[in-house]
């Protein structure tokens, strides 16, 4: 990531930053809440003076990236300490992610086990190896194993028609927030393109986290 790219990226940040304290959750995230319980895909307490929503495609190549270089350093530093709140949100890229849909199926299924996040580190961690398939509908079942999850209660769910919904209207909500490309990080009233460097993300979080709370990050 070239440094002017990454400027570019603070810069359509800081253009935000004035509707930090006036905007709250996008609309279009807030409606789908009925549709798709975002606690069981949340990390962070509560009460963090910021929430991200990351918008997110299980077979972008780009998330993967995100997923398995810069988030475990963020939640590190972010997300136990309490200063954030972290929520997935599905954006399957269909017309080139053949299987993306039928991974945020399979992730929301999951989660209604509590195994949202297991299941998302498994997808990411073997992406390479299901995202060429022909088939990936085996595949995925055989992460129940791994995940800790009941392959019954797992089919069951994929079975039902409300599980696409879902992962309809968490696009359409996503959509509706700005987001074109995964991965893309809703802020506080502001948009984050692209899996970034950890040192964008880190300005970025301490920027938001200081307006919200009158705290510079030491």
């Amino acid at each position: 990531m070239s440094s002017q790219t990454a400027s570019l990226a603070l810069l359509r940040m800081s253009l935000t930053f004035g509707a930090v304290l006036t905007l709250g959750v996008p609309s279009g995230l807030m409606a789908q809440k009925a549709v798709a319980p975002l606690e069981s895909r949340t990390k962070g307490s509560a009460t963090a003076p910021v929430t991200v929503y990351e918008m997110s495609d299980f077979q972008c190549p780009y998330c993967r990236q995100f997923a398995r270089e810069t988030f475990p350093a963020l939640e590190r530093t972010y997300i136990k300490s309490g200063k954030v709140r972290w929520v997935f949100i599905n954006l399957p890229l269909t017309d080139i992610h053949k299987h993306a849909s039928a991974a945020a199926q399979l992730a929301l299924c999951a989660a209604k086990q509590k195994g949202f996040w297991r299941i998302h580190d498994l997808l990411f961690l073997h992406q390479e190896n299901w995202a060429p398939l022909k088939e990936a509908g085996p595949f995925f079942l055989s992460l129940a194993d791994s995940a800790g999850i009941s392959k019954p209660a797992l089919l069951t769910c994929l079975e039902s028609p409300e599980t696409l919904q879902a992962v309809m209207a968490d696009a359409e909500g996503a959509a509706r927030s700005g987001a074109s490309s995964t991965p893309t990080f809703y802020i506080e009233g502001g948009l984050v393109e692209g899996a970034q460097p950890l040192a964008v993300f880190r300005k970025v979080l301490d920027s938001v986290y200081a307006a919200k709370t009158g705290k510079a990050e030491k």
